[in-house]
């Protein structure tokens, strides 16, 4: 299925609209559990009730908005409560107990998960992927529609070796292209963010000579202009003529264009499919617990149609919740974002990858291993 960027101004009239379809649609079931006829002798599930909070990417913004409507929807008693707050604010609140689960671009480290067992107990914590996005480049650049740039030339933006649209840089990969002369302003996440954390894994791995920092949550360098948030960046692009910025895909303006960066030797659109594509053929980090589902993205992927500039989002759960109500809830509400129902309103709000393959199967898995009580 051919999934395309819908408008972002609609996307409360959509969420609403598909909460009504997904209540009414029997065979969606956004409880986690699996439908179809039940043996009576069977114990039934026992209804969700209460109000959970959960918070961190904003990259989810729009999935969560979605989730939450069509979750609540069958489960009226549930109040979900989701703040954006970033990627590295959502963990850290996470492991000091304040959250039910968290919203994060980047699994937990090492050290995060060992930190995370003084709430979640010895088993700790655990990073289940349930959000694809391409982070696009996206740019506000009057009259030039069509752009090329490869991580080479981002670099050099974002570094400020590169500082006019003009440069004969860009110019030399967009021959077709009326390139203005024009102050670049490269916009960046002031907040800890997993977008940030994956737009400087890829600089580092396909232009490791010019960006010598290594993937970090926190913007590595001083100076130029920035904002907190997925909307916070795009407004100050929308904003801003000549900025240029990374954001997660779902929340690109309508003002605002997205370059072709270089895959290869093609210069690639982005696509929620290429952004798939990589995540399918990219290993599981190695030396975690086997429900632990971290994916370790091939960068440097470059089968045609691939878009490695992009982000897995996780939900950073417990591995047991003492509380019986909130690890139910957890387990429910995770459950039914990983189905494929859940991935589906998903793709339909925010323009991200359904999971597929292996990952579906092991985020699937992962979920169903959560205890409580």
């Amino acid at each position: 299925m051919k999934l395309s960027r819908i408008s972002r101004a609609g996307t409360a009239v959509f969420v609403g609209a598909l909460a009504l379809a997904l209540a009414a649609c029997g065979s969606d079931d956004p409880t986690g559990t699996a439908t179809g006829t039940s043996d009576s002798s069977e114990t039934p599930a026992a209804a969700i009730t209460g109000t959970f909070a959960g918070a961190g990417s904003s990259a989810q913004a729009n999935a969560i908005k979605a989730w939450t409507a069509a979750f609540q929807g069958t489960n009226p008693d549930v109040t979900i409560n989701y703040d954006p707050s970033g990627s590295g604010a959502g963990r850290e609140q996470f492991i000091a107990g304040g959250l039910a689960w968290a919203g994060s671009d980047s699994a937990l480290k090492d050290e995060e998960l060992e930190a995370s067992k003084t709430f979640c107990g010895a088993e700790g914590a655990i990073n289940i992927p349930v959000y694809i996005s391409p982070i696009a480049v996206a740019y506000n650049l009057p009259g030039v529609k069509d752009l090329n740039l490869s991580a080479e030339n981002v670099a050099k933006i974002f570094t400020g070796a590169i500082t006019t649209w003009n440069d004969p840089a860009l110019v030399a990969d967009n021959p077709d292209a009326q390139l203005p002369a024009t102050n670049i302003t490269p916009v960046h996440r002031s907040d800890k963010s997993g977008t940030t954390n994956n737009f400087t894994d890829w600089l580092h791995a396909n232009a490791g000579d010019i960006w010598t920092n290594e993937k970090n949550d926190v913007w590595p360098l001083q100076g130029g202009d920035s904002a907190q948030g997925t909307s916070g960046v795009a407004g100050v692009v929308s904003q801003t003529e000549g900025a240029i910025a990374y954001i997660d895909e779902s929340g690109v303006t309508p003002d605002l264009n997205i370059a072709k960066i270089k895959v290869g030797d093609t210069f690639t659109a982005l696509t929620p499919e290429g952004a798939a594509n990589v995540v399918s053929s990219s290993p599981l980090a190695e030396g975690r617990s086997a429900n632990d589902v971290s994916v370790q993205i091939d960068r440097t992927a470059s089968a045609e149609g691939d878009y490695p500039l992009l982000l897995v989002s996780y939900a950073i759960a417990c591995s047991h919740y003492s509380d019986q109500s909130t690890g139910d809830f957890v387990k429910a509400w995770l459950g039914y974002i990983v189905s494929d129902a859940g991935q589906q309103v998903a793709a339909q709000a925010a323009g991200s990858a359904p999971l597929a393959g292996d990952v579906a199967t092991k985020a699937a898995a992962a979920v169903d291993s959560i205890t409580a009580g």
